[in-house]
């Protein structure tokens, strides 16, 4: 039997958020489970943890996450992982001017993305069951100084996500601008909010619910 795919968002919040906990994921497969980002009010819950994976090495919360970590004999790393029946590839994103990722999870139930932050679309994304992406901001880009990155705005990653064949797409880093368009009832296009707590399923036949 193929092991299903089980993905709780821990946060869906971005970088101080008045409502959300930081964005963060767990995934387990069988006996395996892997951490992605979170922090303070974002912790994988008490058990097995055979790696704490991070999308930037040096965030605001990189001494947070450093410290939870070790809690739990583990060290956050932005790398590639392979555990149990999880292949887990570190790949490039455009979001700052130092190096920064997203995460391809295949397993034999399907393929699981985790790029919460990016100012361009990951083409490295295409054809993935289920994607938890960028939300900073609704309909207007935000661009650091510099022009050193930024973020897409969700109407932009809605339409990327489509045209890349993205099968479900769960916004999982959720701004202030966004909270705004929640408030007032506004949805995306294309996709939907994340849940804090909610667990996603991958079945053996590659479609999440």
């Amino acid at each position: 039997m193929v092991p299903r795919l089980r993905l709780t968002l821990l946060g869906v919040g971005a970088m101080a958020s008045p409502r959300f906990a930081p964005a963060g994921l767990l995934v387990a497969c069988g006996v395996h489970r892997v951490a992605f980002d979170g922090g303070p009010g974002a912790e994988p819950p008490e058990g097995r943890l055979d790696a704490w994976l991070v999308t930037d090495e040096r965030a605001e919360l990189r001494s947070a996450l450093r410290r939870l970590a070790a809690e739990r004999g583990l060290v956050p790393r932005m790398t590639d992982a392979d555990v149990g029946g999880l292949r887990i590839r570190a790949l490039p994103v455009a979001h700052t001017s130092r190096p920064t990722c997203g995460y391809r999870i295949e397993a034999a139930s399907g393929v699981v993305v985790w790029a919460p932050e990016f100012r361009s679309f990951p083409a490295w994304a295409q054809g993935a069951d289920l994607m938890f992406a960028e939300a900073s901001c609704w309909d207007r880009p935000i661009r650091f100084r510099g022009g050193a990155g930024g973020h897409a705005p969700v109407r932009e990653v809605g339409a990327e996500a489509a045209g890349h064949r993205i099968e479900r797409l769960v916004y999982a880093h959720i701004g202030r601008p966004c909270l705004r368009a929640m408030d007032a009832g506004r949805t995306p296009e294309y996709g939907e909010w994340g849940r804090e707590g909610h667990t996603y399923v991958l079945p053996p036949h590659g479609r999440a619910r």
